[in-house]
């Protein structure tokens, strides 16, 4: 697919192809580089929780499940960061390339340094459009972000660990 080209599912969820220098849902407000080296601060920092929780053999399933899959989505987005732009060309919309989307290309011929590399997001789900006669939001999609696997299993992961962590730790509480 051509950057921004995408394949209608229903008519609430699509397959969207797109790339972002950012975090989760395209968001960016540093650079990929600064981005790369706190994913690998914040991997080493949960792999070392999940260390703790799995020796301490008293935590539930669901917190290590939740750990590994916001461990599991880092990796991921990390992975892209750090590769994709050293093995693809640059990807751009089909108008520019006579839809001609990005090429595999030997390692370090693509458009970017290491750590530079763009994310791919691919998720849409258009669920529905406010009213226009809504303030701030008549108009807007909502929930119009478009997202990957990884950034879904670090977003629902930390969601389940912020709602139950009270009853997570209270059950769990080491001796």
């Amino acid at each position: 697919m051509c950057l921004y080209d995408k394949i209608e599912i229903t008519p609430w969820f699509y397959i969207y192809f797109t790339e972002n220098k950012g975090m989760a849902f395209g968001m960016s407000f540093i650079g990929t580089m600064f981005l790369a080296i706190f994913r690998i601060i914040a991997i080493t920092g949960f792999l070392y929780i999940l260390y703790k929780v799995i020796t301490n053999n008293k935590y539930s399933k669901a917190l290590i499940f939740a750990f590994s899959a916001i461990i599991a989505g880092a990796i991921g987005n990390l992975i892209d960061n750090l590769f994709y732009g050293k093995i693809f060309t640059e990807s751009l919309p089909a108008a520019f390339t006579n839809n001609r989307p990005a090429q595999l290309v030997e390692y370090g011929a693509g458009y970017a340094e290491m750590f530079s590399g763009k994310v791919v997001d691919m998720f849409y789900f258009p669920l529905f459009t406010w009213p226009d006669w809504m303030p701030l939001i008549g108009g807007d999609i909502f929930f119009g972000a478009i997202f990957n696997v990884a950034d879904a299993a670090i977003s629902v992961s930390a969601v389940f660990l912020i709602c139950y962590y009270s009853q997570i730790f209270s059950k769990n509480k080491p001796q």
